[in-house]
């Protein structure tokens, strides 16, 4: 039953040429738990088949009637131009109608079943989005618009919600609308400027700031980066709810937040192995990512994605459960793409195979060979053979060296340590003699250090 505590909202969805009726009804599900991760219930759909969105308003006008009667409005986009009021005008309609001179608006009531809320399916243009509130009565969002609410309200350190501010302005600022009375040139300063022009104004002057102090913090996080170069690093990447949180958990026994809701991570967080290898090998969960991610959001969380970009090794992270996980494998791969990630060493790792029968998990080692990895996170066994199999691939790529640290270096031993894995350890009359196993980059840079 609908919770009488939260907005309803109507999802609404056009299906274009190039979508066929799976993928469809795949996107409006979707739609529907990012509408539900918002707070709204979703008690209807309207969908319609068209050639493109309708300029106007999205939908053709049958189905923008549709519409309108799950939330009360009228149907049809007014002209326009407002309507000049006046007295006489009003007496004569008020005459004409058989009605009273004033006719009052009518109050909502309370316990209405109308919908409040309009989210639609695709990014609109501001002009279909007041088109469609104009014709609704209801608020209106577009798939972009909930993505971006939805980050902002998760966000939670302080690179992320500079990240999400900065996609939330962008978002915000060609949207802005002249409100009654304000249209007016501005007296004193900025004058000859409307009041909307000032506020993009301001939105651009406070895009330029977060953009200063996120590039501070960024340079921070290069650092910190550049500090774990030597060291092994795994990236979760995948579609978002699709388990990575609780395969973070399993893998480093770290207390991450695990929730099962879209974006319930925003935060990279970087952890080591566990137990602990030697080398030691760092873990980091990303931010997930989604169909149709908006672009100003990709853009703000670059430096988040970069853990990705510099990895030593990508974990592919599917939820086999989701009967559209091959698309959101796809969207994954996309966006990897566009950071220039997609050339890292990767693992595919199919989650979730808790709610798999059989015959599905069989099915998903033929489509994908035996190098993809079928587990659940909740199941120690499987995440220990896992975590084999990741000691396993970078023991493949590793070779054994021998290493001098002159005397008057030993205080480089530590960082010999923590880079590679001493197999032997002896001294003569030039120093310290160390036969260690590593990454053959991990090797060059600590002879580099050593001859500095």
């Amino acid at each position: 039953m609908p919770n009488p505590l939260r907005p309803r909202a109507v999802l609404v969805g056009v299906q274009l040429p190039n979508v066929d009726d799976v993928e469809h009804a795949a996107d409006l599900a979707e739609l529907g738990r990012l509408a539900t991760t918002l707070g709204f219930d979703v008690t209807a759909t309207v969908t319609q088949r068209r050639d493109a969105l309708a300029a106007a308003a999205v939908l053709g006008e049958g189905k923008l009637k549709e519409l309108a009667a799950l939330t009360g409005g009228k149907g049809v986009v007014p002209s326009g131009a407002p309507e000049r009021k006046s007295k006489a005008r009003d007496r004569w309609h008020a005459e004409s109608e058989g009605a009273p001179d004033a006719v009052a608006e009518p109050e909502p009531d309370e316990g209405s079943t109308k919908a409040t809320v309009v989210v639609v399916d695709h990014e609109i243009t501001p002009s279909q989005l007041r088109n469609l509130e104009r014709a609704t009565g209801a608020r209106v969002l577009d798939r972009t618009g909930v993505i971006v609410d939805i980050f902002h309200r998760h966000a939670k350190s302080r690179e992320a919600r500079l990240q999400v501010e900065i996609a939330r302005l962008s978002y915000v600022a060609p949207r802005l609308r002249e409100s009654g009375g304000k249209s007016e040139r501005q007296q004193g300063r900025g004058a000859g400027d409307t009041a909307m022009e000032l506020d993009k104004r301001k939105i651009r002057d406070r895009i330029a700031e977060l953009r200063e102090e996120l590039l501070a913090i960024a340079k921070s996080q290069g650092n910190r980066r550049q500090a774990r170069k030597d060291q092994l690093r795994v990236a979760l990447v995948g579609y978002t709810n699709a388990g990575k949180s609780s395969l973070m958990r399993a893998l480093t026994g770290s207390d991450v937040l695990v929730e099962d809701k879209l974006f319930a991570t925003l935060d990279t967080t970087v952890r080591a192995l566990q137990p602990e290898t030697k080398p030691r090998i760092l873990v980091s969960d990303t931010v997930g990512f989604i169909k149709k991610l908006p672009h100003d959001l990709v853009a703000s969380f670059r430096s988040t994605l970069d853990e990705a970009l510099e990895a030593s090794l990508l974990l592919y992270v599917v939820d086999a459960s989701d009967p559209t996980h091959e698309a959101q494998l796809a969207v994954t791969m996309d966006v990897l793409r566009e950071i220039g990630a997609h050339t890292v060493p990767s693992i595919l790792v199919f989650n979730k195979a808790d709610r798999l029968d059989d015959a599905a998990r069989n099915a998903l080692l033929r489509r994908h060979g035996e190098s993809a990895i079928v587990l659940s996170a909740l199941d120690p066994e499987d995440t220990a053979a896992l975590r084999q199999t990741i000691v396993d691939t970078f023991e493949r790529r590793m070779v054994e060296q021998d290493l001098v640290v002159p005397f008057s270096r030993q205080a480089l031993i530590g960082t010999v340590y923590e880079s590679a894995r001493v197999v032997s350890e002896d001294y003569d009359e030039t120093g310290t003699r160390l036969r260690v196993r590593a990454l053959p980059a991990a090797i060059a840079r600590l002879r580099s250090a050593f001859e500095g």
